[in-house]
């Protein structure tokens, strides 16, 4: 049986690419968040029309992008969210603990600089990882049983 990985939080660089390029030949199906920064800010306002406002721009992407979010958790067997060092960045908070609510095998990836920080998330987590390799070798160990090296 496939099993279903949701990689949430930074979008800035390329750890998903890494983990989906470390797990080739592995039975595993990745979703995510739209990464395209704009296309994700706007989507709310270039399919349901302009605001006036910020706020009400935001809200309503904040919503849409929320149903693609809440059904990527849901669907998942395992949520790896990263916490990356240049911004704040509260949704992947929020969707490390919407997966913990949900009971879902949650993977935080983050570096050590954050410890502290994130010591809450942390503890929610199964594994608390600092790099890609790391989770990639975490997803082959569960569904392998192999060890790398």
């Amino acid at each position: 049986m496939t099993l279903q990985v949701y990689l949430s939080g930074e979008i800035h660089t390329g750890w998903r690419e890494e983990i989906i390029e470390g797990c080739k030949g592995l039975d595993v199906a990745f979703s995510a968040p739209v990464t395209d920064h704009a296309a994700s800010d706007d989507c709310g306002v270039a399919i349901l029309g302009a605001e006036d406002s910020k706020f009400w721009h935001d809200h309503k992407g904040a919503k849409l992008n929320a149903i693609r979010t809440r059904r990527g958790i849901e669907q998942a067997d395992v949520v790896v969210v990263r916490f990356g060092e240049k911004y704040k960045q509260w949704n992947a908070a929020f969707d490390a603990g919407m997966a913990a609510a949900l009971g879902k095998s949650l993977i935080v990836m983050h570096g050590a600089e954050h410890q502290h920080a994130l010591k809450e998330v942390d503890a929610a987590a199964l594994a608390v990882a600092e790099t890609s390799e790391q989770v990639a070798q975490m997803l082959r160990y569960v569904l392998e049983g192999v060890l790398p090296g």
